[in-house]
């Protein structure tokens, strides 16, 4: 491989690495990609391999990182901008999975009636 392609294989990896950090993702060299793995290729050989976290693990993610972008854990967080959260992780799905409501409810120290009352608000507005 040569320095440019080097430096553009860098550059590529730079561009998508901010995406596999938002989804909880791994970047892996391509050779150690599994079968259910995503490897990513660009100008024409495989660059590298995304291994996608387990769903589960992606609504913990998705918590820690609104719990970060708040500045604290989501349950010190007031009842307005808990409601906003929960309408945030509704628009990502996060109440599709099993177990959903009872994860967030304990993320924002609420109770699952809590959550359900928000989720209802959110649709009657």
């Amino acid at each position: 491989m040569s320095g440019a392609e080097g430096a553009a294989r860098a550059e590529f990896i730079a561009a998508v690495t901010p995406l596999v950090d938002a989804i909880g993702g791994e970047l892996l060299a391509p050779e150690q990609a599994r079968d259910d793995d995503v490897v990513l290729s660009w100008a024409g050989g495989p660059v590298a391999a995304v291994r996608l976290p387990l769903l589960s693990e992606s609504l913990d993610h998705i918590l820690g990182e609104l719990a970060r972008q708040h500045g604290r854990p989501l349950a010190e967080l007031d009842r307005r901008t808990k409601q906003q959260v929960v309408r945030r992780l509704e628009t990502r799905g996060a109440f599709a999975l099993r177990h959903g409501v009872e994860t967030v409810a304990a993320a924002l120290g609420v109770s699952r009636f809590t959550v359900y009352n928000y989720l209802n608000r959110s649709t009657n507005c």
